[in-house]
């Protein structure tokens, strides 16, 4: 009789998710997927969240298999030895082989002011929190976003086309991963929708207060929303169970997603660090990352060799509204290609509502994982 294997899943984000489902392709595997909330977040879309035309949040039913256990908590401490887990409100979870997928959240901007007085959309909370103060403003109120990453360029948009005075804030140049002419496209879309974008070194944030963003160029901006879209943090668990950790508290690995501590425990997604090279933190290293996870227990239940992680980036998609968006091809380094380019579509926005497709990833190794 074949002995059943108990795998937890510790975060049930894109990682977390994709390498639960692969793991049910073996019968004797038994699946439990640990997350402090009832329903899966698609993070790619707080900002419509914030902007009122999604609620970010779909019943796990309809992205996990039915063979995956759920419990809604939030795990402490994993103990190695023990092949264990602590939980905040229900005792302990054995496991046999444990899958580290903690995700990412907003980090500490360092920021005088930013803290107290702006508003961050790393997480489904903060998002949540953010919407009514948003719907509470005066329409006429400056709405300043911070960051003109993926998240800052799409926020800023989504909020302009409802008809809100935004200033996108960059901190250097716009969307600084996309091709000369996808950041024209992006620039002229955004300046359509009536987005004051400022650029270059001069215009880092220096100080946030109530109702004004002060620039490193000595600007003070009125600003009675300010939204923070810079930077990414990791959850502590690792570090506090005694794990080793890159500076960031990413838990390291081989290039097999394995812990370089504890062959039982495999990691995936934004809280991994392989070799200490992590790639940029991502749901397109994340859909990637979750099912490589999962296929190194499952090599290891076959007493198998687990291959090396291999990931590519091909496209980045932004959506500009609900009626536009940018679909850009990349190199294996996830930077643009000149030869790609972008182009900015306006048409159906539910194409390029978000950058987590529903189809296959094409897999091209990278050369620059921080590219």
């Amino acid at each position: 009789m074949t002995e059943n294997t108990d795998v937890v899943v510790v975060g049930g984000g894109y990682a977390g998710v994709m390498a639960a489902n692969r793991l049910t392709q073996r019968d004797d595997v038994t699946v439990t997927l640990i997350n402090p909330r009832p329903t899966f977040v698609e993070r790619i879309r707080l900002h419509q969240l914030v902007g009122g035309s999604h609620d970010a949040v779909l019943d796990y039913r309809k992205v996990m298999s039915e063979r995956v256990r759920l419990v809604v908590d939030t795990v402490t401490r994993i103990d190695a030895a023990a092949r264990s887990v602590t939980l905040a409100t229900c005792g302990t979870v054995g496991y046999d082989y444990l899958v580290y997928a903690v995700g990412s959240g907003s980090a500490d901007p360092q920021v005088p002011g930013a803290a107290e007085f702006a508003h961050p959309i790393a997480g489904l909370e903060e998002a949540q929190r953010l919407r009514p103060v948003v719907d509470a403003a005066r329409a006429t109120a400056a709405v300043t976003v911070v960051g003109a990453g993926a998240t800052g360029i799409e926020t800023a948009a989504e909020l302009a086309e409802e008809g809100r005075t935004v200033t996108l804030v960059c901190g250097g140049v716009l969307g600084p991963s996309l091709h000369p002419r996808g950041r024209r496209s992006v620039a002229r879309r955004l300046a359509v929708l009536g987005v004051t974008v400022l650029e270059g070194p001069d215009t880092k944030v220096t100080a946030v207060t109530r109702d004004a963003v002060r620039l490193s160029d000595g600007r003070e901006l009125p600003s009675e929303v300010t939204i923070w879209t810079t930077g990414f943090g990791v959850p502590d668990l690792a570090a506090r169970s005694g794990l080793s950790t890159d500076a960031l508290g990413r838990l390291l690995t081989d290039e097999t997603l394995t812990s370089v501590d504890d062959v039982r425990i495999v990691a995936a997604g934004d809280s991994a660090a392989p070799s200490d090279l992590p790639f940029r933190m991502s749901c397109q290293a994340a859909v990637q990352l979750g099912p490589q996870a999962a296929e190194t227990v499952l090599s290891r239940l076959a007493s198998e060799q687990p291959a090396p992680i291999d990931v590519g980036f091909v496209s980045q998609c932004l959506s500009l509204g609900r009626r536009a968006g940018v679909f850009q091809l990349t190199g294996r380094d996830r930077v643009s290609s000149a030869a790609s380019g972008a182009r900015c579509v306006v048409r159906d926005r539910a194409r390029c509502s978000s950058r987590f497709g529903r189809q296959p990833i094409l897999s091209v190794k990278p050369t620059d994982r921080n590219g």
